[in-house]
Formats: C-alpha cells, structure tokens, sequence
C-alpha cells in the first residue's frame, strides 16, 4: 500500500473539496431556483432559472467544469491520476485564486449586490479555507512537481 505524504493528502482533500464544490453547483442545476437561492446566487439568477433562461446553467455548468479541473490538478499532483501538463503552475493558480477570492469578497460584492452577506462570507470562508489547504500541499509538494 502506498503512504501518501501529508501534502499528498492535502491535495486529496483539497480535490474533494473542489469536487464536492462542483457537485453543489450541479445541484443548483437539478434542483432549480430554490437552491440558486439557497445557495445565496442572487434573485436575479433565480428568477433566471425560473423564466427558463439557459444562462444560469450555463454559468454553473462553467463553474463546475473549473472546479472539476482543479480537482484533476489537485489529484496529479497527489499521485493518484497520471501526471497533467503544468501541474505546477496550475496549483499556484489555484491556490491563489482560491485565495483571492477568500479576500477579495469586499471588492467584489458590490458587482452582485443581490448575493447575500451570508453567502459572501459562508462561500469566502469556504474559498480560503480550500485554497489553504491547495497552498500547503503545493509547496509541500514543491520539489517532486
């Protein structure tokens, strides 16, 4: 059996994490409008979703296409799928995007005034959370990427 190093395993967290992120938006998806709301989108995208608009799905699809890459460089670089090109550089984008948005949430939520404060700092919190956990495997990692 192979013994994962602990940023191995911290890129095995942070892939679940970004999975389980896109799963969630998927969700929004399936479910419709209520979860948009739930999940704190904004009454505009739920309306949206409500009038049948294609942009809302395409939104998330979008997103969740990201998430999942970013969990397929997390795993490459853990060793448990074959190596991806540019693991290196995709995990510092990762994390610092991960982290940025973490931060930056008080520049940002002015350009989506119907997200709710909640969902700004439940999701921010959430971002810095993975990115941390994205940043400490990656420099753990550093020398074998």
């Amino acid at each position: 059996m192979y013994a994962f190093s602990t940023g191995s395993l911290a890129l095995i967290v942070g892939a679940s994490l970004s999975a389980a992120a896109a799963m969630a938006h998927l969700a929004c998806i399936v479910i419709g409008a209520p979860a948009y709301r739930f999940m704190g989108a904004g009454e505009r995208m739920a309306r949206a979703v409500d009038a049948g608009q294609l942009r809302p799905t395409l939104v998330t699809l979008a997103v969740t296409g990201v998430l999942l890459a970013w969990a397929a460089f997390a795993l490459s670089a853990a060793g448990v799928v074959e190596p991806l090109p540019l693991t290196k550089v995709a995990l510092v984008a990762i994390s610092t995007v991960y982290l940025g948005r973490a931060v930056a949430f008080p520049l940002i939520k002015p350009i989506f005034p119907e997200n709710s404060n909640t969902f700004w700092l439940v999701s921010s919190g959430i971002c810095g959370l993975i990115g941390l956990v994205h940043a400490y495997g990656t420099v753990s990692l550093w020398r074998t990427l």
